[in-house]
């Protein structure tokens, strides 16, 4: 949208709205009139400038009373307000597109309750999700939830994007945990919704309307998770396999033939390997005959019988075309593997900043027909898509990398082509374009490609009740 239409549809943020947003909140925590500043918070990890969006004001709250405030404010005078975590979304979804006031929940980062009876716990959005997964271990419960970026998504974002992560085949998402919301919705009054029961059906489930909603809907301000006791025995290993094809054939078997659910199942493909181990300063020695590469995590309560799981799916993926599997014992061999896997990201920025990480979900079935269409594609518009991911839940990391022969002309020009493309041969496959990122602003325009308008018409119907000014994070997901 350009400045013209934003200026037709919302009114922009004024002196006199300034001083009224520090009578609500501590006039240091209002930034404004310094770009510099403002520029930390108009991006998130998405890199094209295109998904970009200057706040004309942040204001940092510290209470439900303070955004409730703000979001009357908002109301009243027709400015647009996002919220935001910690700017590692991978959609735009946390983006001030349309300007206004950006509501960061940085100060908002403290555990209210640690419930150990009923096995909760009560946090504000703004909290690392690190740090309330160490503090909830300390009292021998387990946030299972939990993404790959945990140390340093905040836990609200996980909320809003309903993220997932390496525990996801054993254990579920983000949204199997939450049990209960305060929330401000977008006129700025304040709802709570759920609760600490296992069990509630009382009315409509407004949590799970609630989780997953990129902030279009309401602002989180305290959220109740669920907990469940820390397993006491953990054990991961690597698997080598010459091709992906064989690696993730493998998958779903070791499920149903050999009748264990791991903890998670991630792969990596050649290409994914060799950029993290350079990244790292990782040898690869040990690698060089394999194309490819599962790490499996078994977790329980009996070391000895995680140890023979463990063992019994080496064997069995040995038997089935791995070159080799390796256990790793200690914890420091533990994090040594999943360095490797959760750096991937990082390490394909370090080789090319214009990349796109994509976050495609299909059937586990259909998750081998997923590489020959990667490798037509590459070849097709002459650009690199190394595949890494939750092979256990079919969520597929395929990140598009510009090739440096390539114009950023040429990027800019080769990119929708090669999404809508993909996107299109993944709904085809019964998956969709998003499992656990969003869609935010990056992703709406393909949004058609995956759902009919009669599904897209009845998300806005729900926007729109709630939001009928359509001031709460606008121009994500879709527009009205």
């Amino acid at each position: 949208m350009s400045e013209e239409q934003k200026a037709a549809v919302y009114k922009p943020v004024t002196r006199a709205v300034v001083d009224e947003l520090k009578r609500i909140i501590d006039g240091q925590y209002v930034l404004v009139d310094d770009e510099e500043k403002l520029k930390e918070y108009s991006h998130d990890e998405v890199a094209e400038e295109m998904y970009h969006g200057l706040p004309e004001v942040v204001v940092k709250p510290n209470s439900t009373e303070e955004i409730a405030a703000i979001m009357k404010l908002a109301n009243r005078e027709n400015i647009p307000v996002t919220p935001q975590g910690a700017k590692s979304g991978l959609s735009g979804g946390g983006v001030p597109v349309m300007g206004g006031i950006l509501l960061s929940m940085e100060r908002m980062n403290r555990i209210l309750e640690i419930d150990r009876t009923n096995m909760m716990a009560i946090a504000e959005p703004g909290i690392i999700t690190n740090d309330f997964s160490a503090a909830v271990e300390k009292e021998g419960l387990f946030f299972a939830g939990y993404p790959m970026s945990l140390l340093t998504c905040y836990l609200g974002g996980n909320v809003a994007e309903n993220a997932g992560g390496g525990k996801a085949i054993k254990y579920g998402v983000t949204s199997r945990y939450i049990l209960g919301l305060e929330v401000v919705l977008p006129s700025g009054e304040v709802a709570f919704y759920g609760g600490k029961r296992v069990k509630d059906v009382t009315g409509y489930n407004m949590v799970q309307l609630m989780v997953g909603s990129e902030g279009t809907l309401g602002i989180f301000t305290k959220i109740i998770v669920k907990l469940i006791p820390l397993p006491k025995a953990k054990t991961d290993m690597m698997v080598l396999f010459e091709d992906l094809e064989t690696a993730i054939d493998v998958v779903p078997r070791i499920m149903t033939e050999v009748g264990i659910t791991p903890t998670g199942i991630e792969f990596m493909d050649r290409l994914t390997l060799e950029t993290s181990c350079k990244h790292l300063g990782e040898s690869l020695e040990q690698y060089k005959n394999a194309g490819a590469f599962l790490i499996i995590e078994v977790d329980g309560n009996d070391e000895e019988r995680v140890l023979n799981e463990c063992l019994d799916i080496g064997e069995f993926c040995t038997e089935n075309g791995a070159i080799d599997a390796f256990v790793a014992h200690t914890p420091s061999d533990q994090e040594k593997i999943w360095k490797l896997r959760r750096n991937a990201a990082e390490a394909f920025k370090a080789i090319s900043p214009r990349q796109t990480l994509e976050d495609i979900v299909v059937p586990m079935s259909e998750i081998p027909k997923v590489l020959p269409v990667l490798e037509d594609l590459s070849n097709k518009y002459d650009v690199f898509i190394p595949c890494y991911g939750h092979a256990g839940d079919g969520n597929l990391h395929a990140t598009v990398v510009k090739n440096p022969d390539h114009s950023e002309d040429q990027w800019l020009e080769i990119l929708p082509k090669v999404l809508a493309d993909l996107y299109s041969e993944i709904h085809r496959l019964g998956g969709t374009i998003s499992g656990e990122h969003g869609i935010g602003n990056k992703r709406k325009q393909f949004l058609p490609l995956v759902l009919g308008e009669t599904e897209i018409e009845s998300m806005k119907s729900i926007k729109r009740a709630l939001d009928p000014n359509n001031v709460l994070n606008p121009g994500k997901i879709f527009d009205l």
